[in-house]
């Protein structure tokens, strides 16, 4: 439960630490993007532990201006460039699969469009709500943006074709609804409780690698045809 700026920074620290694992865990470079994930999440914390500092005036404007500015650049154009690109990469070369999550990766990029622009033009604005942060980005087509965001993050990770990263896919599904629903009634931000979550299910999927081609898989037998 993220309330203050101390325990932000708590969480981040965490999920810091766990995304800090997964990183030195990996052994297929192509799991790198995605294993990158946890510890993007953590600097994510600790960034909102800075506009918890800012909307409690124990710093400047200026620093906490650009820190919600940060804050959002992370969590709207950033994530979804991230999070299918990672999973297209660790998919390995070729099959319908891989075009399938290349498409969800190019929504990715499209949906990041606009959520930079409007993050850049527009003073990101935050605002205390009992136990929550409320921000306040001025995203053009919200509904419509949302759902592309969705689809892409959470849809990648559902289709991938890998157990545990369809497992993580389903969990922060259902997370984000609950942590939206909480978030809503302002009761308390769960989000970095999520974050935690989804690093501790990486950690062990980050040191894993593909398993080899079995012989004869790909039709082809030694010494040629015949």
């Amino acid at each position: 439960m993220c309330w203050s700026a101390e325990a932000d920074a708590a969480a981040g620290v965490l999920v810091a630490g766990l995304g800090t694992v997964c990183l030195l865990r990996v052994r297929d470079p192509r799991r790198l993007p995605l294993a990158a994930l946890p510890f993007l999440l953590g600097v994510h914390q600790l960034v909102e532990a800075a506009v918890w500092l800012g909307e409690d005036g124990r710093i400047g404007t200026g620093p906490a201006q650009a820190a919600r500015t940060v804050w959002a650049l992370i969590a709207l154009p950033l994530l979804p460039l991230l999070v299918p690109f990672g999973v297209w990469c660790a998919a390995g070369p070729g099959g319908a699969r891989r075009r399938q999550l290349g498409w969800l990766a190019v929504l990715g990029a499209v949906v990041a469009v606009p959520l930079a622009v409007a993050v850049l033009r527009h003073p990101v604005a935050a605002e205390v709500r009992h136990h929550t942060l409320a921000y306040a980005v001025g995203v053009p087509w919200a509904p419509v943006l949302t759902a592309a965001y969705l689809l892409a993050t959470i849809g990648s990770l559902t289709v991938s074709g890998d157990r545990a990263l369809r497992r993580l896919g389903l969990v922060m599904g259902a997370g984000a609804v609950v942590c939206a629903v909480l978030w809503r009634a302002a009761f308390a931000s769960t989000w970095c409780a999520l974050a935690a979550l989804a690093a501790a299910m990486l950690i062990g999927w980050s040191g894993g690698t593909d398993p080899p081609p079995r012989p004869g898989a790909a039709g082809a037998r030694p010494g040629g045809a015949g």
